[in-house]
C-alpha cells in the first residue's frame, strides 16, 4: 500500500476514501457460504439505512448484532464487512445481524448511534425469527464499531432496553483525546494514525460538545456499572490502544466482567484484513472461542480465558503470551 503512493486518508475527501473498499474487498475476497441472506431496511430519524441478516444453516446458538468500522465515515457491510459477517457466523454458528448505519459527514453524531440503536431495538423485536428462544445476544464491533457497541450496552441499559448478554469490543474508539501515548508513538502511525483519527472525528463531530459526549466518548460516561460481561481485544501497534486499554479498566473498576487480550505485534485494522493478514484468523478464531463458550450447554468444559495477556499475531489460534493477569469483575489491572 506504501508502494503504491496512495494519498493519505486524512488528506482526502470522503468520497475518495471510500473508494478504497472494493480493493480492501478484493484481497480479502468472498466469505463462506451461509443457510440464508436477508436485506432488510429500517427506518431511522429522517431518512432509512439497511441490515443484512446472516444466518447459520443449523438453528442459532446466539445472535449477534455487528457494527463495523471505519470511522464513522468509511466502510459498509456489502464488502469487506460481509466478508467477515460470514465468517462469524460459520466460526460460532450465530445469526449476525451487520448493520449499515449512516455514514459522516452527510450524517454527523448521533446519526450512527441512533440507527445503531434502532437496529439493535429491530432484532430484539424480532428474535423468535432469527434464532431458537433464550439464546443470547451479543454486540460487537471494530474500531467505530466497538465504539458504537459500547455505546449501545449502555443506551440499552439506561433506558431498560434490549438485555444484551455479552459484548466483544475490538481496538473501539473510547474516547476524543489524541494526548494519550499511543496517540503519538511513532510505531503507531501505520495503516491508522493520528492525524486520521482527527480527520475522523472532525467529519463525525466537529462540536467539542458533541466529542464528550458519553455516546460520542464512552470512556467518559460516569457509570459504567451493570453493563455486559466483556471481550476487548486490542492491537499493540494502535493510536487507540491506550484508550481501549483504559475502558476496560474502568469496566473492571465498574464491577463488570472483562477480558483484555492485545494481539502482538498486530495494527489497528489488522481484525477486518480476512484471507490477508494471519493475525485476523486468529482474531477470529479467539472471538469465536468466548462466543462458543457463552453458547455451549457445558462453558465449564471450555479452556478458561487468559486476561489481560498478549496474544501473538502468528496463525496459531488462540496463541496467548505467558504474561497475564487478572482483569475480572472488580479486579482492576
Amino acid at each position: 500500500m506504501a508502494e503504491a503512493r496512495a494519498v493519505p486518508v486524512h488528506e482526502s475527501t470522503p468520497a475518495i476514501a471510500r473508494m478504497s473498499g472494493p480493493a480492501f474487498a478484493r484481497m480479502s475476497g468472498p466469505g463462506p457460504a451461509v443457510g440464508s441472506v436477508r436485506e432488510l431496511e429500517l427506518d431511522g430519524e429522517g431518512g432509512t439505512f439497511r441490515v443484512r441478516v446472516l444466518a447459520p444453516e443449523a438453528p442459532a446458538r446466539a445472535i449477534l448484532v455487528y457494527y463495523h468500522g471505519g470511522g464513522w465515515v468509511i466502510g459498509d457491510i456489502d464488502l469487506q464487512y460481509d466478508t467477515l459477517g460470514r465468517e462469524l457466523v460459520t466460526a460460532t454458528d450465530s445469526t449476525v445481524v451487520m448493520v449499515n448505519y449512516r455514514k459522516a459527514p452527510e450524517h454527523p453524531f448521533p446519526t450512527a448511534i441512533e440507527d445503531s440503536y434502532t437496529a439493535l431495538e429491530w432484532v430484539d423485536a424480532h428474535r423468535a425469527e432469527l434464532a431458537p428462544e433464550g439464546v443470547p445476544l451479543i454486540v460487537g464491533g471494530d474500531s467505530a464499531g466497538g465504539n458504537i457497541a459500547a455505546v449501545m450496552t449502555h443506551r440499552a441499559r439506561d433506558r431498560k432496553g434490549p438485555i444484551i448478554d455479552y459484548q466483544v469490543l475490538v481496538y473501539p474508539v473510547t474516547d476524543c483525546d489524541f494526548s494519550r501515548p499511543s496517540y503519538n508513538a511513532p510505531e503507531n502511525q501505520l495503516l491508522l494514525s493520528r492525524p486520521t483519527m482527527e480527520w475522523f472525528w472532525n467529519h463525525y463531530a466537529p462540536a467539542a460538545e458533541d466529542r464528550t459526549h458519553p455516546d460520542a466518548s464512552p470512556l467518559r460516561h460516569d457509570d459504567l456499572s451493570g453493563l455486559p460481561p466483556a471481550f476487548v481485544y486490542l492491537a499493540e501497534h494502535d493510536p487507540l490502544h491506550d484508550e481501549g486499554r483504559e475502558y476496560a479498566e474502568r469496566l473492571a473498576q465498574a464491577g463488570t466482567e472483562v477480558e483484555l487480550l492485545v494481539a502482538e505485534g498486530q495494527m489497528h485494522a489488522f481484525f477486518q484484513m480476512i484471507n490477508v493478514l494471519p493475525g485476523c484468523r486468529t482474531g477470529l478464531d479467539l472471538i469465536a472461542d468466548r462466543i462458543n463458550a457463552l453458547t455451549s450447554a457445558d462453558s465449564s468444559e471450555s479452556a478458561s480465558p487468559i486476561s489481560h495477556a498478549c496474544a501473538n499475531g502468528a496463525p496459531t489460534p488462540g496463541a496467548a503470551s505467558s504474561d497475564s493477569a487478572q482483569l475480572t469483575k472488580g479486579q482492576p489491572a
